[in-house]
């Protein structure tokens, strides 16, 4: 599924409407360049779930927010590849809950085949186009 936003508000709704079909303990991959909208994508995600408060995890790498579900949110920008991802205990997340994981492409290989891949690209300041895979 490819679609495009015309804003930050088209984004966060799109995310919205898009974890009413999320399965318990799903592995989301966010990827896209500095700016394009990750964060946005997983406030919009984490309001369906009745979670309010988002902050992206950069210096802390995982954040853990308690809603109707709990959501991990990973921002895995500052590791190297997997095995820095092992080494935090990153694995032990996986099957307990719902992980988001920013910057995804870095630790691919730790991750289940079965990862719902999304691609967010700017297109121009308020345009993004958002993949899903």
């Amino acid at each position: 599924m490819k679609i495009i936003t015309k804003s930050e508000q088209e984004t966060y709704d799109f995310a919205y409407n898009f974890a009413k079909s999320v399965k318990d303990n799903a592995v989301i991959c966010l990827n896209g360049d500095l700016g394009a909208g990750k964060t946005v994508f997983v406030k919009g995600f984490a309001k369906y779930f009745n979670v309010n408060e988002i902050s992206s995890p950069t210096f802390t790498i995982v954040n853990e927010y308690n809603g109707d579900k709990t959501i991990y949110h990973f921002d895995v920008y500052r590791l190297t590849d997997e095995n820095d991802f092992y080494d935090i205990g990153g694995e032990e997340y996986i099957g307990n809950g719902i992980c988001i994981i920013e910057w995804s492409n870095i630790i691919k290989e730790a991750l289940p085949k079965d990862a719902i891949q999304i691609s967010i690209n700017k297109i121009s300041e308020n345009e993004r186009e958002i993949e899903v895979s």
